[in-house]
């Protein structure tokens, strides 16, 4: 049973009993007299509500109990401990590997509040499909994200959110998908380029201090620079060598490409880092431990409370969410005006779902809110993880390497570009991109809440519980991927003769087994869009650039230091050396 603390329940209640007995006892009302009975049955009744929710409920009376869990609990917190150590869904990813089980884990996290951990196909396909409305995203989590993300398709729920993805799915739909291949590549292309000036202007600005070279001390002879002035040097010239943040490079570059395919609008964070949209998102989408504590706060305070906290955190995010809805306003001002005009052309998500006629214009800028956060931070993440996971298996890297110089056009040829049928066309980066959604989902857990009082495999669950779905667990799980669930393995997803129909499914035992995108009526809307410019931005940047870890130490994937989010991210950034090639 999950719910906030009754704030309202219990003030009522108090009022009233006070009153009552106040009333009763003395002829003459008095406020002291009120106030002291009002205030001890508060405090009592809180104390009563505690003991309920924090021992008795979840230790004697759920039913849940008998279910298997994990050991060692703490005796208030249980799994606490644990999930605030580790990268969030760690734990979860133990869990559903170690713990035998028939399709539901129980645990119980801070103060022993109650979790549902859903571990098997039959269980994932009654959650997120047959029974899907019967569990919504948890009210405090979604006027949280509202504040970022809008009331779009991914806060509704219910008959609203039917009416939202009916109305969307033709700007989704994969024949429109694929006229956006070409601005996929060219945006990506265009990040390349401006990656390779920034290393230049980085090795120059070296040169300039080596060339300064102390009294008595031999300067640093030409050949010893890595990148000379007199422009005799190309950004292709092989060996040349400089280091980069790839988080914050994919951050830019996917907030271009969602920019220009999803609303028309090139927002030009590729070529300037001060963009005051992609401060925006850079500031919010930090993890911080403010943030943190406040979703902690949020278990016991109500969200109205909340989120009207004089801390840093939430003028941030007002401040933040006034920006994205003024550029999401006057992104729709600008389309409906060349709508009126008849000039409307556009080939962009926002141009289709304006010509559906199936929104207002508040209800287009919560889904925009939408589109541009989650469709450009989760992109990134899964750039971010795609060059780590290459840095620590350069062989991959290669072999990914050869086959996009041999089937795709040099991004310094301004003519070429691409359709869908080319990269359906390399087996090996179509590999690489699944392995790499599979093995680091960009959300590594989704929440929800029983809405009713329902069951799941034929075990009650009662209204309020909260119910866990753990891509980073399930994409992992060695009962659904095989003993190698927990490598990085590209080739499980390569047909090994023909006719091998488990290569699409990577050799897992079901398609349940791959969470990254969920599944059923709440699966991402935007899954083919993704996957898409995911394919062209990873060509791109391994096409021209070879990546090494700046830090080795960072290669133990056990010891790197992860923070989650939105989606999850290296904590300290993804710093890598970067070699610029020639001869594509």
């Amino acid at each position: 049973m999950e719910a906030g603390l009754p704030w309202k329940s219990i003030t009522l209640g108090s009022g009233i009993t006070a009153y009552s007995a106040v009333s009763s006892f003395s002829p003459r009302w008095s406020s002291t007299a009120f106030t002291g009975y009002f205030v001890s049955t508060w405090v009592l009744s809180f104390v009563a509500w505690a003991c309920w929710k924090v021992i008795l409920w979840p230790k004697v009376f759920s039913p849940l109990r008998g279910l298997p869990e994990p050991k060692n609990d703490s005796f208030f917190n249980g799994q606490w401990e644990k999930i605030r150590k580790l990268p969030n869904g760690v734990p979860m990813q133990q869990w559903i590997a170690t713990i035998p089980n028939d399709g539901l884990i129980r645990y119980l996290g801070l103060l022993n509040q109650e979790r549902l951990l859903i571990a098997s196909p039959k269980a994932l396909a009654e959650v997120l499909v047959t029974k899907n409305y019967d569990f919504q995203k948890p009210a405090l989590m979604r006027l949280g994200l509202a504040r970022i993300l809008g009331y779009g398709i991914l806060m509704t729920e219910g008959e609203e959110h039917k009416i939202q993805r009916r109305n969307l799915m033709p700007a989704f739909a994969f024949r429109h998908v694929k006229d956006l291949y070409p601005i996929f590549w060219s945006k990506a292309a265009e990040g390349v380029q401006a990656m390779t000036r920034q290393l230049l202007l980085d090795a120059a600005k070296d040169v300039d201090v080596s060339m300064t070279a102390p009294a008595g001390t031999t300067p640093v002879s030409e050949q010893q620079q890595p990148f000379q002035a007199n422009g005799n040097n190309s950004p292709e010239t092989e060996g040349w060598t400089g280091e980069l943040e790839v988080g914050v490079w994919a951050s830019r570059i996917t907030l271009d490409i969602i920019g220009i395919a999803g609303m028309g609008r090139d927002f030009g964070a590729i070529a300037d880092p001060t963009n005051p949209l992609f401060q925006t998102y850079n500031v919010i989408f930090k993890p911080s431990r403010q943030a943190q504590l406040l979703n902690l706060l949020g278990l016991f305070i109500p969200t109205w409370l909340l989120t009207r906290l004089p801390v840093q955190r939430n003028a941030d995010v007002k401040g933040a969410a006034q920006t994205i809805r003024s550029t999401c306003a006057e992104l729709i001002r600008e389309k409906k005006q060349k709508l009126a005009r008849k000039e409307l052309t556009d080939v962009d998500i926002l141009s289709v779902a304006l010509e559906s006629g199936g929104f207002s214009d508040d209800n287009l800028i919560d889904q925009l809110m939408t589109f541009l956060a989650a469709g450009h931070e989760t992109t990134a993440s899964s750039m971010t993880w795609a060059i780590y996971l290459l840095c620590r298996y350069p062989e991959i890297q290669t072999r990914l390497r050869q086959e996009v110089r041999e089937r795709l056009p040099s991004i310094d040829d301004a003519s070429a570009t691409i359709t869908s049928m080319d990269i359906d066309r390399m087996p090996y980066l179509n590999a690489v991109c699944s392995e790499v959604l599979r093995y680091f989902s960009p959300v590594p857990m989704t929440l929800r809440e029983a809405a009713v009082e329902t069951s799941i495999q034929g075990v009650k669950v009662p209204k309020g519980t909260r119910i866990i779905l753990a891509a980073s667990g399930t994409n992992r799980d060695p009962a659904l991927w095989g003993s190698d669930s927990n490598q990085f393995n590209p080739d499980r997803w390569l047909s090994k003769h023909d006719g091998d129909k488990n290569a699409a499914s990577g050799g897992a035992t079901s398609n349940y087994a791959l969470l990254t995108f969920l599944h059923g009526p709440r699966s991402c809307i935007g899954a083919s869009f993704a996957k898409a410019e995911f394919a062209c931005l990873l060509a791109t940047w391994i096409g021209k650039m070879k990546f090494e870890l700046k830090n080795p130490e960072d290669a133990d994937e056990d010891k790197l230091e992860i923070k989650g989010g939105v989606t999850q991210r290296p904590a300290k950034g993804m710093h890598v050396k970067v070699k610029v090639l020639d001869g594509w």
